[in-house]
């Protein structure tokens, strides 16, 4: 009998705190609705209706993470995905190519995600106007891609770019540029989100001013809003009614993401009852990708786990090369029309990312963020694709722009293709240190780029400056201890060498 009482007890103790809790988060929600009603009172007309749009996304978010207990995924529950879901390229590739590419190309649009600002390399303004090549510009190279594709089919596949309140004025303003090229360009906006007080859940800002100190109580909600500005900005529409069927997706800093006319081909050549709604371009994990997104089948659908909803227990196990073997390059292919039918139905679900972030004046905050490649489990009839290697090749930093400004590979039409003078595929490992770290100091310190089609790993640190016609071959690892400076001598060829603080040569 007494067992039975305490058992009751406990029951209904575990009642009260699940009331209680119910009861603090309709409190939160009902706080953050007040707050977010008075930030709209600070603006009028247009700007008032917009934000008003951006707040409805906000708050569906906010509501889903007081809800959230606990990890997002249950370790037990995944299961490495079917093979079938996840097709070899060689097996797409093989099955050919139409006699009318023009017609696939006709229903395609090309987005890239132009959000993100070049402060990583010591960049101002949008990364996608940084000069990665021959004084073209990530944005130039998109341009002439699509441009050579509408000339040699003679097409009209449009570039869509979306932009973040971070980007869109300096973006718009070189678009001019691009007003004779053979291209359509639309823009649109992500969304603006308000940064939380991590101590009382509140918005940090008290209007809506980009201006000064005001600018930092808000960010760009993660590429995962795609979808809902996307819908919001009528463009969706405007190209379904064009007759465009399927959006390709990929981060403006991929150079390796150009249009695929096989995936393409494979996309709309599927029976109509079986039409894949989206396809995630995935690639083998080496060391150096770890970190990377993976395909899981969970709950009996395709899935991506990211690193940051892995249990730490678990951590080891994600970034194992033999378990999770491949992962996602964030090149996607996605139907326009299932977009706008998860977007009328409300059944757009993807992870929450909380990101905490710490304001210039120490205040602590979170942003909440999606991504975009998590809403693959939303789609019918998705899968992956396990492209080559070449198709995923970001410029996060100047150690890969130095990959991509060197020998080891041509440029056609806007197109980074590895030199065939190359004799293995793989591309070298690079690591520059802090003296590189921003990209006009980086530039000063190549007279002219090396010569690297032989090199496989190059580490430099400290004060080190190549002259021209320097050749790097095999493993070089150039170190300039605190207070010393090497210069590499013009016409240098170093193969298989140490080089340390006081200009020593020893084989490596």
């Amino acid at each position: 009998m007494a067992l039975y009482v305490e058992g009751l007890s406990k029951g209904v103790a575990n009642g009260v705190m699940a009331q209680f809790q119910e009861m603090m988060r309709q409190q939160l929600e009902s706080s953050m609705h007040d707050e977010l009603e008075k930030l709209l009172d600070t603006v009028t007309g247009a700007e008032k209706e917009a934000s008003r749009k951006d707040f409805e996304g906000f708050k569906n978010l906010f509501h889903r993470f007081l809800q959230v207990k606990g990890p997002s995924v249950e370790w037990i529950k995944i299961q490495r995905p079917p093979e079938e879901s996840i097709q070899p390229y060689d097996k797409i590739a093989a099955r050919g190519l139409p006699d009318s590419v023009a017609d696939s190309l006709n229903k395609l649009v090309v987005v890239k995600l132009n959000g993100g600002l070049g402060t990583s390399m010591g960049c101002k303004g949008p990364k996608s106007l940084i000069s990665v090549r021959n004084e073209n510009t990530f944005l130039d190279l998109t341009v002439q891609q699509i441009e050579h594709l509408n000339k040699t089919y003679n097409t009209d596949v449009p570039l869509v770019l979306m932009n973040s309140f971070n980007t869109d004025e300096d973006t718009k303003k070189i678009l001019q540029k691009y007003t004779h090229h053979r291209v359509k360009i639309h823009t649109f906006n992500q969304s603006r989100y308000p940064r939380i007080n991590k101590e009382s859940l509140l918005p940090v800002s008290t209007n809506m001013s980009m201006n000064g100190q005001s600018s930092e109580g808000w960010y760009p909600p993660g590429h995962g809003d795609i979808y809902a500005s996307f819908y919001n900005s009528g463009l969706l529409d405007e190209l379904i009614a064009q007759g465009k069927e399927y959006i390709f997706v990929s981060n403006i800093d991929n150079l390796g993401a150009t249009v695929d006319l096989h995936i393409l081909h494979h996309l709309v050549s599927q029976p109509n009852g079986k039409r894949c709604e989206f396809i995630m371009e995935v690639t083998d994990k080496t060391r150096a990708d770890v970190k990377g997104g993976t395909l899981i089948k969970y709950d009996g659908k395709l899935r991506l786990l990211e690193i940051a909803q892995v249990p730490k227990a678990h951590v080891d196990e994600f970034k194992s090369v033999s378990k999770f073997k491949i992962f996602n390059t964030n090149n996607l292919w996605i139907s326009l029309a299932a977009i706008k039918r998860l977007q009328e139905e409300k059944a757009m679900n993807m992870e929450i990312i909380v990101n905490p972030k710490t304001l210039d004046g120490g205040q602590n905050v979170i942003q909440l963020e999606t991504a975009v490649g998590a809403a693959i489990k939303c789609f019918d009839n998705a899968m992956g694709i396990n492209v080559p290697r070449s198709r995923f090749l970001p410029v996060k930093t100047t150690s890969d722009l130095l990959l991509v400004m060197s020998n080891l590979y041509s440029l056609d039409a806007g197109s980074l293709t590895m030199s065939p003078k190359r004799e293995f595929p793989t591309t070298p490992h690079v690591k520059l240190g802090s003296s590189f770290t921003k990209v006009q100091e980086y530039l000063t310190r190549f007279e002219s780029i090396p010569d690297m089609l032989e090199l496989d790993h190059l580490t430099v640190s400290g004060d080190v400056t190549f002259g021209k016609n320097v050749s790097l071959k095999g493993t070089v690892i150039i170190i300039a201890n605190h207070g010393d400076r090497i210069d590499i001598p013009a016409g240098s060829m170093l193969e298989n060498k140490i080089v340390s603080g006081n200009l020593r040569i020893l084989d490596h």
